[in-house]
């Protein structure tokens, strides 16, 4: 398989433990991306490709700009589960090099079995790369595939038409989409430039905290108009720190189920562990989309956007729709 050469919607196998190893350096990379701990319970099964990771944001650095990830896609929804990196609940996509994957012609086929000696290899060299050198008696900084992003990448300019062309070019993106997205940012990036984009702020500089609801796993909740959500947010739109974010609108006044509470997330630009003190909500189905993300169009990664209980309200379970049958006298 040639590099670039998967497109969204590609079906691909996960290859074996061994033939990844031998694409791994001793610090369990390839081209600065880690392969990790996290992966491996996918090794032999297949997917879809979702999107390449051409034009990603930076969490990294905190830019305002993208980057490009070469030879390199996301399948399917594969997240992260944290369970080398500290439990970290950031639930990020996991990133592919595309010496990883096979391509396939079919969804329709059981997991390859794996060699259990390879696997312990592959563990043995991935593991220790989890974490970062530190000082004895440091803090533990983690390393990962979302620290590790900037490393891996190239920066992008905002103004350069072809990453946005490559878009399309690979079938990253629908002609529909991209048509909408672009006639936004043609409006919006100037705006944002110059600080005069419109983003949910109040107009104190606290923040309430609201009503506790001590949501848990399972629960429905109803997003919050925009109006009430900036009636909790200071003069800089945070709530306790938590921005709400542009890319969080779409959701107002959607139902939609509690994925998890948040308590720790790595730091993606040091690799400390966070440690969240307030209530932090992650939700079912909703992400970024990249579609609102002012010098940062069009990115796959649909990272989890955190909530703030005042955000929200419980609401009953929705009742199912059901199929009523008519029948004519």
């Amino acid at each position: 398989m040639s590099e670039g050469a998967l497109r969204r919607g590609d079906v691909v196998e996960v290859k074996d433990a061994a033939e990844i190893l031998r694409t791994l350096d001793p610090n369990g990379a390839l081209d600065a991306m880690p392969f990790m701990p996290e992966m491996i319970p996918y090794l032999g099964r297949r997917f879809t490709v979702a999107a390449r990771s051409e034009k990603i944001c930076d969490t990294v650095n905190t830019t305002l700009r993208s980057r490009r990830l070469p030879n390199t896609v996301l399948l399917d929804d594969l997240r992260c589960d944290g369970s080398a990196h500290g439990s970290c609940q950031a639930e990020c996509r996991i990133y592919w090099n595309e010496a990883w994957l096979r391509p396939v012609d079919s969804l329709d086929a059981p997991p390859r079995p794996q060699d259990p000696a390879a696997i312990q290899e592959l563990l043995d060299r991935t593991t220790p790369a989890t974490v970062q050198t530190t000082a004895v008696g440091e803090e533990i900084r983690y390393r990962c595939q979302a620290t590790e992003a900037a490393n891996a990448s190239e920066e992008l300019s905002n103004f350069d038409p072809r990453p946005y062309l490559r878009e399309l070019r690979t079938v990253n993106v629908p002609l529909k989409r991209f048509a909408r997205v672009m006639a936004r940012a043609v409006v919006w990036q100037p705006k944002h430039r110059f600080d005069r984009l419109d983003r949910p702020k109040g107009t104190s500089s606290k923040s309430p905290q609201g009503e506790k609801l001590d949501l848990q796993p399972g629960e429905w909740v109803r997003v919050k108009p925009v109006e009430e959500i900036e009636a909790t947010l200071t003069d800089e739109g945070a709530n306790r720190g938590l921005h709400f974010d542009l890319e969080m609108i779409p959701f107002c006044g959607q139902v939609l189920q509690v994925r998890g509470r948040v308590t720790q997330i790595i730091d993606e630009p040091n690799g400390r562990m966070l440690h969240f003190k307030s209530d932090c909500i992650k939700l079912e189905n909703a992400v970024c989309s990249g579609d609102y993300s002012t010098g940062r169009w069009l990115c796959p990664r649909e990272i989890i956007p955190y909530w703030r209980e005042a955000w929200l309200e419980r609401v009953d379970a929705p009742v199912p729709r059901t199929s009523i049958a008519v029948t004519a006298e």
